[in-house]
């Protein structure tokens, strides 16, 4: 198995130090699975980074995205020789084309906020608990509203801002509803300001020693893993910390 430091960029792919803080989280996750617990999803995979992480924990994973992965995700793979342990497809998070109870573990980043709606980011939580399996994992990260400055640069810069939507704690940890318990953690500021990634990372740094002071509602990345109950009825979100951690 890879070591966490060795593909950490390949992984996350931008605000690399910020995105990849998910990485102990998923790492101890995914290596304490069973051997017949070795099935994944990932979805909005593009470049599939987050499936190379999947494979080099020899996990059998579905490397999907709405408009299919890239040319660049497959040779990624085959480079690293993990082109055997995944498979490509097309894939809308709204509608999974999978039986239920399908995976033993799904993954995204970065992704719910483009659909656009709450109702949106709703069903495709609920497809993705449909088809993971009794005491399957979800391991997750996510964009948050940061700060009023985030926010009115977005508006200023980003092209997408006009139809993503981030999310707010602790208004939408009920997105989790379905599932039985949920480990959330936040962290990311001043890093999201950078124009390069080196600057990303140089202010990334900075977040480590700042953002634990700062209030949680001013972060702008949320990270975590939401289990699937083992029963398959009287499931309910049970918060680990409603505010989430840093």
């Amino acid at each position: 198995m890879t070591l966490a430091s060795d593909h950490l960029d390949l992984y996350f792919q931008w605000e690399v130090r910020t995105w990849s803080r998910a990485y102990p989280l998923w790492h101890r996750t995914l290596a304490a699975l069973p051997p017949e617990r070795r099935r994944a999803l990932a979805l909005g995979e593009r470049d599939g980074g987050l499936s190379l992480m999947l494979a080099e924990h020899d996990l059998a994973t579905v490397c999907s995205d709405l408009r299919g992965p890239t040319d660049r995700a497959k040779a990624m793979h085959e480079t690293f020789g993990r082109d055997e342990w995944i498979t490509y497809e097309h894939i809308d998070t709204l509608a999974i084309p999978k039986p239920d109870a399908s995976f033993d573990v799904v993954v995204f980043k970065s992704m719910i906020g483009a659909l656009g709606t709450r109702e949106k980011q709703a069903q495709a939580l609920r497809e993705m608990h449909r088809v993971l399996k009794p005491g399957g994992v979800l391991l997750f990260a996510e964009n948050l509203t940061g700060t009023a400055l985030h926010r009115w640069l977005r508006k200023r810069f980003v092209a997408w801002d006009s139809y993503w939507r981030y999310l707010r704690l602790p208004e939408d940890m009920d997105l989790f509803v379905p599932f039985g318990t949920v480990d959330l953690h936040t962290t990311g500021l001043f890093a999201n300001f950078g124009r390069s990634e080196w600057q990303r990372d140089l202010l990334a740094r900075l977040d480590a020693l700042i953002v634990p002071l700062l209030p949680a509602g001013w972060r702008t990345v949320v990270y975590g893993i939401a289990t699937r109950s083992s029963a398959l009825i009287n499931e309910g979100f049970v918060p680990e910390d409603v505010q989430g951690r840093g």
